[in-house]
């Protein structure tokens, strides 16, 4: 039997080539796409190309081209069917198994999808061109939309008519007709009737693209209705394994990083309406560990932007000890807190694309840091509230499945409890006043680090050393001597404490003349300054972390001339540079 195509459609959509491929080859992103060297021969020169956005792979140097599938096959030597297997697992998916419930299924699934399409075709259609749609379209052009944004997610308006719902119950049996849940029956009336009538309708569709559900929006506040309601779950949809508006939003990850998830479904469309396509909303229930794994394979930071109101806040904290549980070194899951009274939909109308950017590259907390901050709020001053809060951040920690974030997120929450207790930890002083970052400045140092790069990290360290052992420096200048940087300020650093100190045979630096905003960037941000409290008189150690430092210095500096000479063969194919190219990976190696 043929595996049914959505099944194997819906393993594709789940995984990027990337992914499936750099689990056996060492990928490098260049443009749109990633090269690497080719799995099916030995070569020292990447000929191995993936485009996910054009779901393949291809090797230049054998011919070989495909899928993913195609890839698994040849890699692993395996069959077809042993390749869906695999892959499937991986996508998280169940095992075909093509049994006979496995052919009832894919029918009435094949029914649902039908179902479905034909209802969201209907209505989108009754929206925009019956005329008892008019108060549904008065409230969408209130809400700011246009034509284009109720066309893009197919909006629509359930007229609750009478002559399309005979017809579905003509074509349809009344078994598969109540499992999607558009209709249920009154008990009263004897009949059945449209759960979603008289509500604007926001189809909900999987990650390729089928719609499995509704959300429904009243136009008219009332006691006696909710004002959002959401399809009952069925066979086919189950809230805390979907996302709104991720059929397209992983469309986007091929170029961009990251994903905003937001709460409603309003949220969506007023940042899609404001070209900020690469974002989704959650379907009414919590944010559950299926929908961030989801979203891990296809983003690598997840920016959670809820309401600035309470219900907001509540919502963010347990979206945020939820989702820690699936945190992994390669991934970010940050918060974004608007200010009051704001959504993100009102909030990107009122400022702009470009504004709601920027404030959220600038206070955007990370997750680990939202939690500690939230229930070092909470606490008062009594050693029973510390203890607690000690217990429950100790608690979630331990939540986490990946060894690596568990153990560095319990040791940022033991460092910062540590500051809580500084007579434990140093030597009594009788004047001791704790000092505490407020969130805010908390917060500004996190924005700030993000932007910087690894290199600028190194760097800082390598200056750190320089200031603060010059005597060091200048027993073994020769070190140092032909050191290169690559951040301009740094550059401009270095330069004048070479100048300035006549290449160290003065080692007064404290007191010669520099801008001190350069020196307070390297004092600030230095991340071996730590290493170096404990180790300041270990003249031995120390040079050893400087010669690794210089090491990854001149690495660095390889691997730029490296990707400048693979990017130059892969267009001109000259012996001559592919000569240098091989010296170069050679010393690199050494390196």
């Amino acid at each position: 039997m043929k595996y049914p195509k959505e099944y194997l459609d819906e393993i594709k959509t789940r995984l990027k080539v990337s992914t499936v491929v750099s689990k056996t080859v060492n990928l490098k992103k260049r443009g749109k796409e990633y090269i690497g060297l080719s799995p099916f021969k030995t070569e020292k020169t990447p000929s191995f190309t993936v485009n996910d956005e054009k779901e393949f792979y291809h090797c230049f140097s054998t011919a070989e081209h495909g899928n993913i599938f195609d890839f698994v096959m040849k890699t692993q030597n395996l069959k077809f069917g042993e390749a869906v297997r695999s892959l499937a697992n991986l996508a998280g998916m169940r095992p075909y198994t093509f049994s006979k419930e496995d052919e009832i299924r894919e029918k009435k699934w094949n029914n649902y999808k039908s179902i479905f399409n034909k209802y969201v075709n209907h209505y989108h259609n009754e929206l925009l061109k019956n005329s008892n749609s008019t108060e549904a379209k008065d409230y969408l052009k209130n809400r700011g939309l246009t034509k284009e944004e109720v066309q893009k997610f197919k909006i629509g308006f359930d007229t609750n008519d009478f002559n399309f719902q005979e017809n579905i119950f003509r074509e349809y049996n009344e078994n598969e007709i109540k499992e999607t849940g558009l209709f249920y029956f009154d008990e009263n009336k004897k009949k059945y009737i449209s759960r979603f009538r008289d509500r604007v309708l926001f189809p909900i569709k999987n990650i390729s693209g089928d719609p499995i559900a509704v959300g429904g929006r009243v136009l008219k506040d009332s006691k006696y209705l909710a004002k959002y309601i959401n399809s009952p779950e069925t066979l086919f949809f189950k809230k805390g394994s979907n996302l709104f508006n991720l059929d397209f939003a992983r469309k986007l990850s091929n170029n961009l990083n990251s994903i905003f998830l937001v709460e409603g479904y309003m949220d969506v469309i007023g940042l899609s309406k404001n070209k900020i396509d690469n974002v989704v909303a959650n379907l009414g229930t919590s944010l559950t560990n299926r929908q961030i794994l989801t979203l891990n394979q296809f983003f690598d930071e997840i920016v959670i932007c809820f309401d600035g109101d309470d219900s907001g806040y509540k919502a963010a904290l347990r979206a945020a000890e939820n989702s820690l549980i699936e945190l992994k070194p390669e991934k970010k899951i940050s918060f974004l807190f608007l200010p009051d009274n704001h959504d993100p939909d009102s909030f990107v109308d009122e400022k702009g694309k470009e504004f709601f950017l920027e404030f959220s590259k600038s206070n955007s907390v990370s997750i680990h840091k939202f939690i500690y901050n939230h229930y070092f709020e909470n606490m008062d001053d009594s050693p029973s509230s510390k203890a607690i809060f000690e217990k429950r951040l100790r608690s979630i920690s331990s939540t986490i499945k990946d060894e690596f974030i568990r153990k560095y997120v319990l040791e940022y929450f033991l460092d910062k409890i540590s500051e809580l207790s500084p007579n434990t930890n140093f030597k009594y002083k009788k004047n001791y006043t704790k000092i505490t970052k407020s969130l805010k400045s908390t917060q500004n140092y996190y924005n700030e680090t993000k932007s910087l790069k690894a290199i600028d990290l190194k760097e800082f360290s390598f200056l750190y050393i320089l200031l603060k052992k010059p005597e060091l420096i200048k027993d073994n200048f020769h070190l140092i001597e032909n050191v290169k940087l690559f951040s301009n300020e740094n550059k401009l650093l270095l330069s004048e404490i070479l100048s300035q100190s006549n290449n160290f045979a003065i080692t007064d630096i404290e007191n010669i003349n520099i801008d001190k905003s350069l020196i307070e960037r390297v004092l600030k941000y230095a991340s071996i300054k730590h290493i170096m409290v404990k180790n300041f008189n270990d003249n031995e150690k120390i040079l050893e972390i400087l010669s690794e430092l210089i090491r990854d210095l001149k690495n660095y500096e390889l691997e730029i001339r490296i990707e400048e000479l693979e990017s130059r063969f892969s267009e001109d194919l000259s012996e001559v540079t592919f000569n240098e190219l091989k010296e170069l990976k050679k010393l690199q190696k050494i390196n």
